[in-house]
């Protein structure tokens, strides 16, 4: 874990600490993850970390890739409720300039205060990159569904926790696995921590400007009582209808040879690979 640290204290020592882009997920919003400890995974050439905040509230944490304009992972804790699924697309002022408003809002409303239509598209995906897509769509990887109430579901819908997933995938198997699987699988948990990441790929859409990812994968830790944790986690490839289940530790495993690293750890040791 401590390599991990250090590129990001080195990286980032100079973003705001009180925004949606931090320097440190640990002293800005670790209750997203198990025992306040974020993965250890393959960074990215130019990471950003966001403590996704709407109304005031953080509601998820994302490690952003701003060279392929998709997140590298979303952290969250699943708490699903039964409010309607929001529909206004929102982006992250601060990816422009750290002066700028920490709060997500809509493309459309950050365009009309702040102007600068060529700034936002160099930061971060927009509206436009998903337009006109015929074997993909928005596939987000902390889902409206697992939120509890509107709000929560609102923030989801920022294009910094969105991909370009193959569209039978989205709505078909890795639909399933989040609807109907997780909601089995978390049965008897006092809390349940959700990682679920992207394997950046070697095509992009909307001109070469969003990257799609090769595979998509989710890993969830599911707290019992202080002594007793589980774990599950699935991989599928974002060409195919398929969602495949392994342990934790298998998917680190899988992860590690997708990323070309030594190690992946999704979640602190307490958290069982087997």
């Amino acid at each position: 874990m401590l390599p991990l640290l250090i590129l990001l204290s080195v990286g980032w020592s100079n973003m705001p600490t009180n925004g949606e882009v931090v320097d440190s997920f640990q002293d800005n919003c670790p209750q997203f993850f198990l025992r306040e400890t974020p993965p250890d995974i393959r960074l990215p050439p130019h990471p950003v970390l966001i403590c996704q905040r709407y109304k005031n509230l953080y509601r998820f944490a994302s490690l952003y890739d701003k060279d392929n304009r998709i997140p590298v992972y979303s952290a969250y804790i699943y708490n699903p409720g039964k409010a309607k699924r929001p529909t206004k697309w929102m982006v992250e002022p601060q990816l422009i300039n750290s002066a700028f408003q920490a709060e997500m809002e809509t493309e459309g409303d950050f365009l009309n205060k702040k102007g600068s239509k060529v700034a936002l598209q160099i930061s971060q995906a927009i509206l436009q990159d998903y337009k006109n897509l015929t074997d993909c769509n928005r596939g987000h990887l902390n889902p409206n569904g697992h939120q509890p109430d509107y709000s929560a579901k609102s923030s989801t819908f920022t294009l910094t926790n969105i991909v370009p997933q193959n569209i039978k995938l989205n709505g078909g198997a890795w639909n399933n696995y989040e609807q109907t699987t997780m909601a089995e699988m978390t049965k008897g948990c006092q809390e349940t921590f959700v990682v679920v990441g992207a394997v950046p790929g070697d095509t992009y859409i909307a001109g070469g400007r969003v990257n799609k990812p090769s595979h998509l994968w989710s890993a969830a830790c599911c707290v019992i009582d202080n002594n007793h944790l589980r774990s599950w986690a699935i991989l599928a490839r974002n060409e195919e209808n398929v969602v495949l289940r392994f342990t934790l530790g298998q998917l680190e495993d899988h992860l590690a040879r997708l990323y070309n690293v030594n190690h992946v750890s999704l979640f602190h040791s307490d958290c069982p690979r087997q």
